[in-house]
C-alpha cells in the first residue's frame, strides 16, 4: 500500500507541476492580434 500511495502523490505532483506550468504561460503570453484572408479557387467552391 504505501507504494500505491507514493505513485499517487508523485502523480499529483506532476500533474501540479504541469497545471502551474500552464497557468504561467497563460499569464505570461499575450496574442497578437492581425487580420487573415485566403483566396480559394473557384474550383474547390463549385463541387
Amino acid at each position: 500500500m504505501p507504494s500505491l500511495s507514493r505513485f499517487l502523490m508523485l502523480l499529483g505532483l506532476c500533474s501540479a507541476l504541469v497545471y502551474g506550468a500552464m497557468r504561467a504561460v497563460v499569464s505570461v503570453v499575450t496574442p497578437q492580434q492581425r487580420e487573415m484572408s485566403y483566396s480559394i479557387p473557384a474550383q474547390k467552391l463549385n463541387k
